[in-house]
């Protein structure tokens, strides 16, 4: 079900695949970069670790970050505690959105 409107909304025009052509259950994600307001599609297999979908994400929303665990992802509004889980042990599902924004809010200036 990759055409779903949630994936779809705001998002770049090309997903990142991080599954094999012809692999089954695939599911399609949407990760949002709050510090530079754009969204990518991200296909997976719910088998996915969250951290693999942070990495991509982030190497295409924010390429000249280096230090990925001064990010966390949300899911839901709730941080994803461990990000060696699944994105299904994560809670989620074909067409679910995970927010990457900083650990620690920067001040304004």
């Amino acid at each position: 079900m990759s055409a779903r409107f949630v994936t779809s909304l705001r998002a770049r025009p090309t997903p990142i695949r991080l599954v094999a052509e012809g692999a089954t259950s695939v599911w399609t994600l949407r990760v949002q970069g709050a510090e530079v307001y754009d969204a990518v599609r991200v296909e997976v297999l719910p088998t996915t670790m969250v951290r693999d979908v942070k990495q991509a994400a982030m190497a295409e929303l924010m390429p000249d970050v280096d230090a990925l665990d001064a990010y966390v992802v949300k899911l839901g509004g709730f941080e994803v505690a461990d990000e060696g889980a699944s994105v299904q042990a994560a809670g989620a599902t074909d067409g679910s959105t995970f927010l990457v924004m900083a650990r620690r809010r920067r001040p304004v200036r």
